[in-house]
């Protein structure tokens, strides 16, 4: 088997783990430890666009309780210079809700990611305008800010390349900070056309009144083809 089929096949083989176990699991708490996996898979449409499809799942409850699943496909224009970079998704999510029951949301996005260099620092900021079709519950626009910094080094004969970042989702229609997200962890080749990131998330985000934290352990796999 050679290194396409065999990233072809992983890819396929976590994409239908995602959706035979996206029918059980429960809601997080505050305090929670939880596991994150995310394989994508993306393909050059032409010189200047690129397709991309991604799958996620959520572990939460310790890491032990699957309570989230969402499935993203988009297409990125990467030529109108060599700065910016323009998205068009559309991302259909699952989440588990306060008495188990699963609620569906259809989430198109737009994203606009300028990047550039600061000192010896790789640095982007990703724009991300969503609107948030969600069951049972009212639509809502949202703001997502990520900004990246990777590190002018390497780490271990694996080439383990650090990174920080740090992300604010603010409701659009409440004009409110309801969430932020800070990262840190690393990437790494497994191929030529096969990444991996390893990182620690911390999340702080509003329930009602209240702000819930957890932990994250996250893994995500990259293939390009």
């Amino acid at each position: 088997m050679n290194k396409l089929k065999r990233s072809a096949f992983c890819f396929l083989v976590a994409a239908i783990l995602g959706q035979s176990l996206s029918r059980r699991c429960l809601a997080v708490d505050d305090g929670d430890f939880q596991f994150w996996s995310t394989a994508s898979a993306s393909f050059d449409i032409s010189r200047n666009f690129e397709a991309k499809f991604e799958e996620e799942l959520r572990f939460g409850d310790d890491a032990g309780r699957l309570y989230y699943h969402h499935s993203d496909l988009g297409f990125a224009y990467r030529s109108l210079a060599d700065w910016i970079d323009v998205g068009v998704n559309y991302r259909q999510a699952f989440a588990r809700a306060g008495r188990g029951e699963w609620r569906q949301e259809n989430r198109p996005h737009l994203n606009v990611t300028l990047k550039g260099r600061l000192f010896d620092l790789d640095v982007s900021s990703r724009s991300r305008l969503e609107y948030r079709d969600r069951e049972k519950r009212d639509d809502v626009w949202r703001y997502r800010n990520k900004f990246t910094v990777k590190l002018p080094f390497e780490l271990t004969p694996l080439k383990l390349k650090p990174y920080l970042a740090d992300e604010v989702f603010i409701t659009l229609n409440d004009d409110n900070i309801h969430g932020n997200r800070f990262y840190s962890g690393f990437s790494f080749d497994l191929s030529k056309d096969v990444k991996a990131d390893v990182f620690y998330l911390w999340q702080s985000s509003r329930s009602g009144r209240e702000w819930i934290d957890f932990n994250v352990l996250g893994f995500q796999f990259k293939a390009y083809f």
